[in-house]
């Protein structure tokens, strides 16, 4: 059952990865469209299509994140320790805080999202959103490596 919940975990996160991006690259400016290339053509998309699907797969990534924890701290986090890679046990508490983190400012995320844009809205926008992809990419990126060092499945 962990196996299937980590692998639920790995695509639920996948897909809320390149949500946020997306959404992250309508945010900031663009050529005409006649001189656009493939980032400005990816980048062309109303923004705010997103946000309550980006809300919900955070909140499910992170309540699947919650459920193999237990798993983790007992098949993973001790053998990390005996083998000496504190490095590795760090580096997931850094993504355990960087996911709550991004958990307390999912409301503010959402509220930004959901009024119209004005220019100091816009420029929240761009901050909280760019906040929230460095979190979702940091602890996708150190969940593939510690996984890839050993996992759980």
């Amino acid at each position: 059952m962990t196996t299937f919940l980590l692998i639920m975990h790995g695509l639920f996160a996948v897909a809320l990865l390149g949500a946020l991006t997306h959404q992250a690259a309508s945010l900031f400016p663009r050529r005409a469209a006649a001189q656009a290339v493939f980032v400005e053509r990816y980048a062309r998309v109303d923004g705010a299509r997103f946000t309550l699907a980006i809300a919900l797969l955070y909140f499910v990534v992170f309540v699947l994140g919650s459920v193999i924890y237990p798993a983790y701290r007992v098949d993973v986090r001790i053998p990390f320790e005996e083998l000496g890679l504190f490095w590795a046990v760090g580096l997931f508490e850094l993504k355990e805080h960087a996911g709550g983190i991004g958990l307390g400012i999912l409301p503010l995320y959402f509220v930004v999202w959901r009024r119209q844009a004005g220019d100091l809205l816009l420029t929240n926008r761009r901050m909280i959103t760019a906040l929230l992809a460095a979190v979702v990419w940091f602890d996708f990126v150190v969940g593939h490596v510690l996984n890839n060092i050993r996992g759980l499945g």
